[in-house]
């Protein structure tokens, strides 16, 4: 793998490179999640006895799975194509949980496709309440309605919009990235994502993004959750979007994020490859005060 100049640079600044560099250049450790909606956790463990699950320590319903036991793909196995496990990255199942929505909340995901973490929102809300999934990429949305049918999700409204006439109790903003935080082994996503950083591209993201949690956050109703999160470790896309949030909305308040993680701040979960040997994640949560 090849890191830019400036590239090692900036992230010398932000944390131990050669730790970092350590834990990027190895592949993350492959996660499921167990859907709910359609088994259960037990049938699962029964299921995949021979693979070494691991239960990973801050969701009972996630698991590491040995793929050097499991000969194939997992995505061919008859429980993901009957949809009673999710293939998703494990600090990917954080924005969720965090957001913690109940059986009566009306719910936005704002940027919702493929679905992983809407699946898992409806599992977390036993299929009640109501979910609005939202995605403007019309191919994304495909496989946003593909996985919603093949995990049985059913408390579910699918649009293709910018603005809406409602206001929502919780609100997830799984936000468009550069995606530095999936740089982990020598994949073609990896290795794409190294070449085409650059800091003109982390503005204009920067600048998408602070747009989108400005409109989610206006979409909340008072003592409303908004959980934003981003698979990027820049601070542009990240701290530096929660604080222009702030800075322009004194409504707006963070909440404290308690999860068995080591991460830079409770408030700004930032989670290094290093630190919990998952992919890089940021996630914050904030209310709404009246």
């Amino acid at each position: 793998m090849q890191f830019k100049p400036k590239f090692i640079e900036k992230y010398s600044k932000l944390t131990n490179f050669e730790e970092y560099k350590k834990y990027a250049t190895q592949f993350p450790r492959k996660s499921i999640r167990v859907n709910t909606l359609k088994t259960s956790i037990e049938e699962i463990k029964n299921r995949f006895k021979k693979y070494n699950l691991e239960q990973i320590p801050w969701y009972k319903e996630g698991f590491f799975i040995d793929y050097k036991q499991y000969k194939g793909n997992i995505s061919f196995t008859p429980e993901h194509k009957k949809g009673f496990i999710f293939i998703q990255e494990s600090a990917s199942m954080i924005p969720p949980i965090v957001l913690n929505p109940n059986e009566k909340d009306i719910v936005l995901d704002y940027c919702a496709a493929p679905g992983s973490k809407t699946t898992q929102l409806a599992a977390i809300m036993q299929n009640k309440g109501i979910i609005i999934a939202n995605d403007i990429n019309t191919f994304r949305l495909k496989i946003l309605i593909e996985n919603l049918k093949r995990c049985s999700v059913l408390n579910i409204i699918v649009t293709q919009q910018n603005d809406f006439k409602i206001k929502f109790d919780k609100i997830l903003l799984d936000a468009p990235c550069s995606g530095t935080g999936k740089i982990r082994g020598k994949t073609q996503v990896s290795i794409n994502t190294l070449k085409t950083w650059n800091e003109k591209l982390i503005r204009k993201l920067s600048n998408t993004q602070k747009t989108l949690i400005t409109n989610a956050f206006s979409l909340l109703k008072p003592n409303g959750t908004l959980v934003y999160s981003t698979c990027s470790l820049e601070s542009e896309e990240d701290e530096q979007v929660i604080d222009f949030l702030l800075s322009n909305n004194p409504d707006a308040k963070l909440q404290e994020i308690d999860l068995p993680l080591k991460a830079d701040s409770k408030y700004y979960l930032k989670l290094w490859p290093q630190y919990n040997n998952t992919e890089g994640f940021f996630i914050t949560k904030i209310k709404k005060v009246i």
